[in-house]
């Protein structure tokens, strides 16, 4: 199978789906036409081929900015050297290899599945994107290159086509009520390897205040969820499952990176950007939640009332069952006082050791990263190391060039629980914090 190599970056594969199933049942045919026969199933398994070799640059985006932010879905587009190809990748190429025959359609098509990885220093194989092709432009150079790009987007942007038919559902925690809603017919999700379900930490009310009316958009219904009651994700990861996480703050990880601004640190990844954050509109001094099915409850700070005047929250209609967990909610987001953070960083592939390529390069949303910086106070450098949650991934590779890795990050509560006679998360006051 053919792959690149990009300097500094790695080895790479883009794989699109040809449209044919090379083992799929043929009605009348001598050989796929057998019952019973192992070989040829009714389905058929999709076949990938790959195009790596006249990639010019991939950019893949994926999550969010802030915890408040919906999740769009996430995307990868791709140029392509089709003069290089020998103008295979043109839609009106029916001689194309990714042409199909069968039903006169181009390989390059919208709805095609689109796969791209990268390998390890171990040779195994990472995937970075899994998702469909939308659309692409064909752009003719007379005497010069001509180049396809191609946008793909994850399976979020099919679930925001998606929606429902009316019904009242079951009180349930958020993992119940979100593998409902993917089992309904309408929806008809892939089960097993492709869910990857949180039970949740939040219970959705199930009394006819809460019913779900006809024509609701599977994606809106999502992010209501997130937003209103379980404030978790939502969203598919780089393999393309489709992942719901608890309440950002209760879970426990273990950071998997450490980033620092020292060069040359072996066990740390150098980053060339870092931005930092500190605004007054990230405070929120008063909450008010109130249920679909009950009333509003409120949790205030009121010295930072005084401080900073009122900044309010309100959400109406909440999911959550009960006014119990609406004051739980208010309580958990309450922000009374603007701290300054890191919110983002870049780093550049080749600038790390191949080991930290390879842990930079799987990094997913909800991952936990540590960003260090030694910032001057009075003259000295002191060391700030700062535990954060992953919020957004991108990647912007340049086939010729290199591979850059951008994160989006936001704090997070929690990150080691104090274990009993750990020689370091044992000691009390030390690194426990919950």
């Amino acid at each position: 199978m053919p792959t690149a190599t990009v300097p500094n970056g790695g080895v790479y594969d883009l794989e699109v789906d040809t449209g044919f199933s090379p083992d799929a049942f043929t009605l009348d045919s001598t050989l796929r036409g057998i019952l019973d026969d192992p070989g040829y199933v009714l389905d058929g398994t999709t076949d990938f081929a790959s195009i790596t070799n006249y990639v010019l640059n991939v950019t893949i985006n994926r999550g969010r900015r802030d915890p408040d932010d919906n999740f769009p879905a996430g995307t990868l587009t791709f140029t392509l050297n089709d003069t290089g190809a020998d103008g295979v990748f043109s839609p009106y190429d029916t001689a194309s290899p990714y042409y199909d025959d069968t039903i006169g359609y181009p390989g390059l098509a919208p709805g095609r599945e689109i796969r791209f990885s990268r390998y390890d220093s171990s040779n195994v194989k990472q995937t970075l994107f899994v998702g469909r092709i939308v659309n692409y432009d064909y752009n003719f150079q007379l005497g010069g290159l001509d180049t396809v790009t191609v946008y793909c987007a994850d399976q979020t942007l099919w679930l925001a086509s998606t929606y429902l038919t009316a019904h009242t559902p079951a009180k349930q925690f958020t993992g119940a009520r979100v593998s409902a809603i993917l089992d309904r017919t309408e929806v008809n999700y892939p089960t097993g390897a492709a869910r990857n379900i949180s039970t949740g930490t939040a219970e959705l009310g199930g009394s006819t205040a809460y019913a779900i009316a006809e024509g609701t958009n599977v994606k809106q219904y999502f992010d209501e969820i997130t937003y209103s009651a379980e404030r978790g994700r939502i969203f598919i990861d780089r393999q393309g499952v489709l992942v719901s996480q608890d309440r950002i703050g209760v879970t426990l990880s273990a950071p998997v990176v450490t980033f620092c601004d020292t060069p040359g640190h072996s066990t740390h990844a150098k980053y060339n950007k870092l931005g930092i954050t500190f605004k007054v509109e990230d405070i929120v001094n008063r909450v008010a939640v109130t249920p679909a099915g009950g009333s509003q409850q409120v949790a205030e700070d009121l010295d930072s009332q005084a401080e900073f005047l009122v900044k309010a929250l309100y959400i109406d209609g909440s999911l959550l069952h009960d006014n119990s967990a609406a004051a739980t909610l208010a309580d958990y987001l309450l922000y009374p006082e603007a701290e300054p953070r890191f919110d983002g960083l870049e780093t550049w592939f080749g600038s790390l050791s191949a080991t930290l390529r390879d842990a930079c390069s799987t990094l997913d949303i909800g991952d936990t990263v540590v960003i260090e910086k030694t910032i001057q106070v009075g003259g000295t450098g002191t060391l700030r190391s700062d535990e954060l949650s992953v919020e957004g991934v991108s990647h912007v590779i340049t086939f010729d060039r290199g591979h850059t890795l951008r994160l989006s990050t936001t704090p997070t509560t929690i990150v080691y629980a104090l274990i009993l006679d750990d020689a370091v998360f044992g000691i009390l006051d030390q690194n426990a914090l919950n």
